[in-house]
């Protein structure tokens, strides 16, 4: 098992220097296609509410309170308030829901 884990490793790290390097090496000139443009536009974006999701609704002891914290951030976002703002009442209503929940 320990001469396998070199190898998983190195496995690895390949695959992941090779997803950042073949689009350098691959795609010498600007891309030009609107479609292809706005998709990487938008996928760091797409990455990280993936990963940010799952996280808010199951970091609190219930799943409810985290729901109406994301819905309370969300309504408060919408209408242009600033993030500190937004945050402070996110966690406010975790604390408030958890207390009767």
């Amino acid at each position: 098992m320990n001469n396998r884990i070199y190898l998983y490793i190195l496995v690895m790290a390949a695959v992941t220097y090779l997803i950042r390097v073949l689009p350098l090496t691959l795609i010498r000139k600007e891309i030009k296609n609107p479609f292809i443009r706005s998709f990487l536009y938008y996928v760091p974006y797409v990455t990280l509410s993936v990963m940010t999701f799952p996280a808010i609704l199951t970091s609190t002891k219930s799943i409810w309170s985290g729901a109406g914290a994301l819905a309370a951030a969300v309504i408060l976002a919408f209408k242009g308030k600033s993030l500190i703002q937004v945050s402070i009442t996110a966690c406010a209503v975790v604390f408030i829901m958890e207390l009767f929940l």
